[in-house]
């Protein structure tokens, strides 16, 4: 018997809720931030470098990017520039002839590639992206120096390319570097803004990466916190000449910014504030982009050796208000650089040879300023030091003794060990100095570290708000566990009443030894042309003047010396926190050693007592 059909039992009411449930929407990605695809656009070009067997780690590829990103913010700042003359109803004479232009070459994205790329850029004559032949990019913005005044965007040009080298084998890696940095839009201001701030993160990885990088950058809570109590103002000229990627420059203008209110203070600022000077091409090239990141729009930057002039040829014309730098120190100079410094001042080392230049360089009060009122007052500086420069004795202390006298030394602040790690472990001080001397009063801060910490490291860096105390301190000066001052004048006085007793005779027995050369010279004659009897005596008496006279210059070497030892230690500026626990590194050597000797005398003492009653106890 067949089975009867049962008919479909309507769904329940939740199995049809069930069956008619939607899927769930995805929610829509947040569109990226102008960071965020900056950095993936960075990243990403990085990764293709990485990719190419001439590059060298970040060393090499850095400056590559630098100078392809310098041409794209050419290009870009050459579009408003011919706009701004196109409303203006005027011609616009462009920096960089077609074909060289980034649009000409660059801007395509399958425009010229592989070896023909390479070959358009490194060679001296090649065939260009329109078909043509000529000169190389390189070759062709190297010479733009000879088509230009100086000082000018052209010789900038020049200069940033004189030392640039394309150092990537792979054209065809070239070409993906070329088309991810034509997604940069250097005529929005927020990418640039962001921009910057990548581009000082790069900075800082090539000064961590190897060699000698590292002295191209200072640590930027060093730099700020220089330029915070310095505080430049707008109508100042400031300067750094030895400014490698920037750092100072660009800190400088930043807080110069915040004072602008009016168009005619921002062309001040943009044209009559800021000047560098860099003597290595790369540091140069890497300055320029890193001052264009940040705004300054044609940064004037000097290519040169700034040492390699007469500092006694500096007029009041080229003195500056503010002097903001950390030269570089350790290095040495040639016999024809020392030459440009006074003979007693003349020395290889480069931060003694820097000092003197900045001394020189610094603003003279009440002096005539081009096209302005005299200045109301000197100039001032701010500027990092080893701690060779503050113990040196010698010509080193001949420049601090023309620095304490001519200029108002104010402040050192001592650094910890380890702040400029990993380029260097040597401490190092900030000098904080304006002309018109004498110094009076010092003020020595010493930046403790943090709690537990030995020293700072690449790893574990000095940190901004780590020096929010010393700011907290410095416009409200007290005595600390980390502040004392030291009344240099009194200083002064005491070394000159001390040696000058010494000095006085000294100069005596000079002028006596002096005096004996005139009755010396007449016997010499006089023994020429005499009788023989007579030669014997006057030859006696020449031998007895000559040592009289060697005698005295014997003895006002001596006095000299002692005077000497009473007045040149003043200028060991490297004094001790008086607030700090003696420790065995704190102590002078000499000290140490009377100390030893004292303890010595005493155990001596003791075992003769302890000897005499044991000799006591036993005649008992």
């Amino acid at each position: 018997m067949p089975r009867s059909k049962r008919s479909a039992a309507p769904p329940t009411t939740d199995d049809a809720t069930v069956a008619k449930k939607p899927r769930a929407v995805r929610k829509a990605k947040a569109p990226l931030t102008t960071r965020e695809n900056l950095s993936a656009l960075i990243g990403t070009a990085r990764q293709i470098l990485r990719k190419d067997k001439g590059l060298n780690g970040d060393v090499d590829r850095l400056p590559l990017l630098t100078w392809v990103m310098f041409l794209k913010f050419l290009d870009d700042l050459e579009a408003v520039h011919e706009q701004e003359a196109e409303l203006d109803g005027k011609r616009y004479q462009p920096i960089i002839e077609a074909p060289y232009r980034w649009r000409d070459w660059a801007a395509r994205g399958d425009g010229l590639t592989g070896d023909e790329l390479l070959a358009f850029i490194n060679q001296d004559e090649t065939r260009r992206a329109d078909g043509s032949r000529g000169a190389g990019l390189f070759a062709y913005l190297r010479g733009l120096a000879g088509s230009s005044e100086k000082g000018s965007q052209r010789e900038v040009i020049a200069n940033v390319f004189k030392g640039a080298q394309n150092r990537i084998v792979s054209g065809y890696l070239l070409r993906d570097i070329v088309n991810k940095i034509n997604g940069i839009h250097f005529s929005s201001s927020e990418e640039i803004h962001t921009l910057s701030h990548l581009y000082e993160s790069m900075l800082r990885e090539m000064r961590d990466a190897a060699g000698d990088a590292g002295e191209f950058y200072t640590p930027r809570p060093v730099v700020r916190f220089m330029v915070e109590v310095t505080d430049p103002r707008l109508g100042e000229t400031v300067l750094d000449p030895a400014c490698g990627t920037g750092g100072f420059l660009v800190e400088a203008y930043d807080h110069l910014a915040t004072q602008v209110t009016t168009p005619e203070q921002r062309r001040t600022l943009q044209r009559d504030t800021l000047y560098g000077q860099e003597a290595k091409p790369l540091p140069y090239m890497l300055a320029q982009m890193n001052l264009l990141l940040h705004g300054l729009e044609a940064p004037q930057i000097a290519f040169g050796n700034t040492l390699d002039r007469r500092v006694n040829e500096i007029g009041h014309s080229e003195r500056v208000d503010v002097i903001l730098t950390n030269p570089p120190f350790g290095g040495e100079e040639e016999v024809g650089i020392k030459a440009n410094f006074p003979p007693n001042m003349q020395t290889a080392e480069t931060a003694l040879l820097f000092l003197q230049y900045i001394m020189r360089k610094l603003r003279v009060a009440g002096a005539p300023i081009p096209g302005g009122k005299p200045a109301a007052r000197g100039g001032r500086a701010a500027v990092v030091v080893p701690n060779g420069t503050l113990f040196g004795d010698g010509i080193s202390a001949v420049i601090k003794e023309e620095l304490l006298k001519e200029f108002r030394l104010h402040t050192v602040v001592r650094l910890p060990q380890g702040v400029f790690a990993p380029y260097t472990d040597i401490p190092a001080n900030l000098l904080f100095f304006e002309r018109g001397g004498p110094t009076d009063t010092i003020w020595y801060y010493e930046l403790p570290l943090p709690e537990g910490r030995k020293k700072y490291s690449k790893t574990a860096p000095l940190q901004f708000e780590e020096l929010a105390p010393a700011l907290a301190w410095w416009n409200a000066r007290e005595e600390s566990p980390q502040a004392w001052k030291v009344d240099f004048a009194a200083r002064r006085t005491a070394a000159v009443d001390a040696a000058t007793p010494h000095w006085q005779r000294a100069e005596a027995e000079r002028n006596a030894a002096l005096a004996l050369s005139t009755p010396i010279r007449e016997l010499e004659q006089a023994a020429q042309v005499c009788a023989n009897g007579d030669k014997a005596l006057l030859q006696g008496r020449l031998r007895a003047l000559k040592a009289e006279q060697l005698s005295r210059e014997q003895a006002a070497k001596s006095a000299q010396t002692e005077g000497d030892a009473q007045y040149w230690p003043i200028y060991n500026l490297d004094l001790k926190n008086p607030h700090a626990r003696a420790g065995m590194e704190h102590v002078d050597p000499k000290d140490l050693i009377a100390s030893m000797r004292s303890h010595e005398a005493e155990l001596t003492r003791l075992l003769g007592e302890i000897e005499a009653l044991v000799g006591a106890v036993d005649a008992e």
